[in-house]
């Protein structure tokens, strides 16, 4: 593999599994208060050790930081997925896996020195009050946000708060050379864990989700609702780059697949106890067929849902064989904002498999990163290059042969797909080129709807010669088959900016190796009987 390439739609596996080390697969404990420092002889000590270095040491020390280092420390000797959480992090965590945050609902970037809106969010604040793409924000409750080096974290302070409390604005409109006050009510903003759905063909619906937040179900039901409707029988569940989420979530989903009784998923923790999941009676694809998409970045929660419709032999799984996460977390507050996700159990499949790969020599990285390593064994390219382990050999009960050990290891594998490749340097410089391009012309795709986007943009490659013209001549070379992915990614990328991600998958979906081998084994009639 060429490292200076990538395969398109990159497979940014050690970021998605490191967000994935914070999502955990949480159960629904009652939150506890943890007392750190109690009345046991291992407490007392940490205690002692830490008001001889506070009273007594020579230099002064940061002894919050210490103690931080210290937790940190005793949780690497643990497993990879038992982590530390400051309260800084803490926060923005959770923001992430409560499915909203409260703000006034814009996408920023500083551009030169000004406060540039990249893009204004769905039913947000900022898109009520009437803020456009393109506008510089220069003042907030008078504030000054231009000529002077501020990071995002200060933007971020600045324009988040609470609730129904105001921000008033100075913008500066380039569209119409001046400036304009506004005053936005900051409201709680939807962050999307459903990135796309949308009608394969006739009969075949699609659903993209990118983790198990608080919000998912809602939001897979909508979509699910929105399919049926639209006359969909079978399901593309795409949980490709999916590290996990809440436990709890993934079941509900689950739940709308399989029939009353049906065992989903069951926990074991130190003491032998078992907590066992089963279907109710409300799911609402019961008698639709689910192919769902996997990959080396499906982890946890995801692995849950794919190991569930596989053990009921209701889904196919299509793909590559999963992360490997079978650890289940449970959050712990430590008094002070911060919190350790502590694994206390383990969760198995309904067949009973644990699917958690090895830990034991977790220092050297490759734990969280081991994309390479399986494509030099050949498991990404050819099936028969997974290592299977006998006595982890399982029957679900139509006799299909399943196993344990280390990921999902999918029904139908498909290949990665290394025809689609082009310069790393093109994903980094293309996100630039296309908001560079919207601030000169904003007005350029105004009153389009997406079928004339999806006809006719760039029919001249106007576009695309300006991006190469933008670049170093060096870069600004490529083969014919890196052209034409390349220029689907920009498209793809325009669609985002004009329309939403749902735009940018329809396009991207329509050269993916794994959705056209769905296509072709819905048409061979899937799933075929035993």
């Amino acid at each position: 593999m060429n490292r200076k390439t990538r395969i398109f739609l990159p497979l940014i596996i050690a970021i998605s599994i490191a967000l994935g080390i914070f999502l955990g697969t949480s159960l629904n404990y009652q939150k506890k208060t943890i007392t750190f420092f109690g009345g046991t002889p291992q407490e007392r000590k940490i205690k002692r050790l830490i008001d001889y270095i506070q009273y007594e040491y020579v230099d002064e020390v940061d002894t919050d930081s210490l103690l931080d280092g210290t937790i940190k420390n005793m949780l690497d000797k643990l497993d990879p997925h038992s982590v530390y959480i400051s309260a800084k992090e803490l926060e923005q965590v959770s923001e992430s896996m409560n499915g909203k945050f409260v703000g006034i609902g814009i996408q920023f970037k500083m551009h030169k020195d000004s406060l540039t809106v990249v893009k204004v969010l769905e039913n947000g604040p900022s898109l009520k009050a009437g803020i456009k793409a393109g506008d510089r924000i220069l003042i907030a409750n008078n504030d000054t946000l231009f000529g002077k080096n501020i990071n995002s974290a200060y933007i971020l302070k600045t324009l988040k708060g609470k609730p129904d409390t105001s921000v008033d604005l100075i913008v500066y409109r380039k569209s119409v050379g001046k400036q304009l006050p506004f005053t936005i009510i900051r409201g709680e903003v939807p962050i999307k864990s459903v990135d796309a759905f949308y009608m394969l063909n006739e009969d075949l619906g699609y659903i993209k989700i990118n983790k198990f937040a608080a919000t998912t179900y809602d939001e897979f039901k909508v979509a699910l609702d929105d399919l049926l409707d639209q006359g969909m029988k079978k399901l593309v569940l795409d949980l490709r780059h999916n590290p996990g989420g809440y436990l709890q979530v993934a079941t509900k989903i689950i739940d709308e697949f399989l029939e009353e009784g049906k065992l989903i998923v069951f926990t074991k923790n130190k003491k032998d106890k078992i907590d066992e999941t089963f279907a109710t009676s409300k799911g609402d694809f019961e008698d639709g067929h689910v192919f769902v998409l996997i990959n080396g970045a499906s982890a946890s929660a995801s692995e849950i849902v794919a190991g569930a419709l596989q053990d009921n032999d209701k889904g196919t799984i299509v793909g590559r064989r999963s992360f490997g996460k079978g650890l289940v977390q449970q959050e712990m507050q430590l008094g002070d904002g911060s919190a350790v996700r502590l694994t206390v159990s383990r969760y198995y499949t309904p067949t009973g498999r644990s699917i958690q790969k090895p830990y034991e020599n977790k220092e050297n990285g490759e734990y969280f990163s081991d994309f390479e390593k399986r494509y030099h064994n050949g498991e990404l390219m050819n099936a028969d290059s997974i290592k299977v382990i006998d006595s982890l050999k399982f029957s679900t009960p139509k006799g299909k042969i399943v196993y344990g050990g280390g990921g999902i290891i999918p029904d139908v594998f498909v290949s990665i797909d290394t025809t689609m490749f082009f310069p790393e340097f093109h994903y980094r410089r293309s996100r630039e080129f296309v908001f560079q391009h919207f601030d000169q012309n904003v007005n350029e795709f105004e009153g389009w709807s997406l079928e004339k986007f999806l006809n006719d943009f760039d029919a001249d490659n106007h576009i695309y010669n300006d991006y190469m013209e933008s670049i170093p001549s060096e870069y600004a070379v490529l083969n014919t088959e890196e052209e034409k992915n390349f220029k689907l990614y920009l498209k793809a990328l325009f669609a985002q900016q004009i329309f939403d991600i749902n735009a940018y998958f329809k396009i991207v979906n329509a050269q993916d190796i794994m959705l056209e081998r769905v296509v072709q084994l819905n048409e061979e009639g899937y799933p075929l009987e035993p």
